[in-house]
């Protein structure tokens, strides 16, 4: 299944982002807010694009953007525009090309991702890869002003790492993530990991998934549509592209009866087509 490994950010119509976070030494301090934290809808619409220069001219919801390389005001145009910001980054992978990767011992890398000979995945288990994920991930997101997070590779345990990582040991990472998420007033995304689902749809407040359509899966993700949380999905079949033989329009039929925000997009995500089954 195809993974995306930047920062990206998701944006939904609504208020301003709430909640300050204030880091000392090792341990986060976020202080306390009225305001309370952006509740995704079951209804919000979305669009992705990680690379390229931003179209932000479609009428949706939800915009997904990378963190890391996005200009600040790129997220407050977005903001003035009636959007939320979920800022998108990978929590369990090195990631090479990054300009902090120093900052994450060898001793914490394992296998490389198949596919993405630039990553390598995490030893989720480590203090100080959680401490990465808060103080580099998590508190950019509120310093960005950013709505809500989605973490990436959340499902290590999964494949093959090279770290003998449990189920039970991901599911532990993955409601540590989406607590400290929630501590800084950040809404927080399931990506993927569709086996965890059923355990995970109470702790995360929507999902977003890649090409649960082409193989079959989307079955998995009901938990989110049976708490009324969004589900965004994202597919790249050529032929729902084409709709050849009709694809597309039996694809947005199954979206549309399932619930579910399904676009068909670039592999590259760099905005060069899109088509929503949520547009007429």
């Amino acid at each position: 299944m195809f993974k995306w490994s930047f920062l990206s950010i998701l944006t939904v119509a609504g208020t301003l982002p709430c909640g300050l976070h204030v880091s000392i030494g090792a341990a986060p301090a976020v202080a306390a807010t009225s305001v309370a934290r952006w509740t995704p809808r079951a209804t919000d619409t979305w669009q992705w694009q990680l690379r390229g220069t931003l179209d932000s001219s479609y009428e949706v919801d939800v915009y997904d953007v990378d963190l890391v390389d996005t200009p600040q005001a790129t997220i407050d145009r977005l903001h003035q525009q009636n959007r939320r910001v979920v800022c998108y980054f990978s929590a369990g992978s090195w990631e090479k090309f990054r300009d902090d990767a120093g900052a994450i011992p060898a001793a914490d890398q394992g296998k490389t991702l198949k596919g993405w000979d630039d990553e390598r995945w995490l030893d989720i288990r480590s203090a100080g890869v959680r401490r990465f994920m808060t103080e580099r991930r998590l508190d950019l997101a509120v310093k960005k002003r950013c709505d809500g997070v989605e973490p990436d590779n959340v499902d290590g345990y999964a494949n093959d790492t090279g770290f003998p990582l449990t189920a039970h040991e991901q599911l532990v990472y993955n409601r540590f993530l989406a607590a400290e998420a929630h501590r800084r007033n950040l809404a927080v995304g399931l990506k993927n990991d569709l086996d965890q689902v059923e355990a995970l749809a109470g702790d995360f407040d929507f999902a977003v998934n890649e090409q649960c359509h082409e193989f079959e899966e989307c079955g998995k993700q009901r938990p989110f549509t049976a708490k009324g949380k969004p589900i965004f999905n994202a597919e790249y079949k050529p032929d729902y592209r084409d709709n050849r033989m009709n694809a597309r329009t039996r694809l947005c039929a199954a979206a549309k009866a399932a619930g579910i925000h399904t676009l068909v997009l670039p592999l590259a995500l760099d905005g060069s087509f899109r088509f929503s089954c949520d547009t007429p």
